[in-house]
């Protein structure tokens, strides 16, 4: 294995969440264009066509399905679906997710379940599936959690959201302790602040923008494709000694705090 070519995802098969826009959208792009063919999920399949055109578009194959990632039922059937269209499974990204900013005495047990079983409970199970398929087909493989800033520090208004995050953590690092034996490598990305459809509230403040922008060193937000090479790599063997890792890509941001 030499120059650039343990970074090459020929032939690899990756389903990724919450594909239909934003950081998922990015990062299924990514793997296509590194060589993946891609099963993407969202809500609504409709949503996906964006996405799943762009894949189609860079010589690779698409599949698109309607997910719920809180029901566990639709996880496990979609899962064996996606696994029978792509003739198999090595990548995973968990990057469905939601959020809403709400004072904490504001928030009910509506909103916690709603984020918590979307970001933690949902990946938990999507990673359970994507491994069973894993090792009864090839045994080896790779799984990526998206986390967050929120992973590492405490953020005002945002509780239910840093929760899942953190614990999203947490269940990376152990994944990857019991899962080695597997052959499977599990890993997150924890994207600093990039305006999505997410988080597009924070960024209609002049003032809240000034503010962050003098805490990353960078001195600027993220731009989507800045994820992209953090994403091949975890995902291809130039990671191949790496597990239970999570890499900031955050302008310096957690270096600094």
């Amino acid at each position: 294995m030499n120059d650039l070519s343990q970074f090459d995802l020929t032939g690899r098969r990756a389903l990724v969440t919450g594909a239909s826009r934003g950081i998922g959208q990015t990062i299924a792009k990514a793997l296509a264009t590194a060589g993946a063919d891609v099963a993407i999920t969202a809500r609504s399949e409709q949503a996906l066509q964006e996405t799943s055109d762009c894949i189609q578009a860079l010589g690779r194959s698409a599949f698109p399905f309607a997910l719920d990632v809180t029901d566990v039922k639709a996880i496990d059937r979609t899962l064996a679906e996606a696994v029978k269209c792509l003739g198999g499974l090595d990548v995973l990204v968990n990057n469905a997710g939601v959020e809403e900013v709400r004072p904490s005495l504001r928030v009910d047990e509506a909103l916690w379940d709603r984020i918590v079983d979307t970001n933690l409970k949902g990946a938990f199970f999507c990673a359970r599936a994507a491994a069973q398929s894993i090792a009864d087909v090839k045994g080896s493989g790779v799984i990526i959690n998206l986390c967050s800033l929120t992973s590492h520090v405490g953020i005002p208004t945002a509780v239910p959201y840093g929760s899942s995050k953190s614990g999203l953590l947490g269940m990376t690092r152990a994944l990857a302790a019991e899962w080695a034996p597997l052959g499977i490598r599990v890993n997150a990305i924890a994207p600093g602040y990039f305006r999505t459809a997410m988080t597009d509230v924070f960024y209609e403040n002049a003032l809240w923008q000034e503010a962050m922008l003098g805490k990353i060193p960078l001195n600027r937000f993220g731009d989507l494709s800045d994820l992209e090479g953090t994403a091949v790599f975890l995902a291809s063997d130039a990671s191949r000694y790496i597990t239970g890792q999570c890499i900031a890509v955050d302008g310096g941001y957690l270096a600094s705090v």
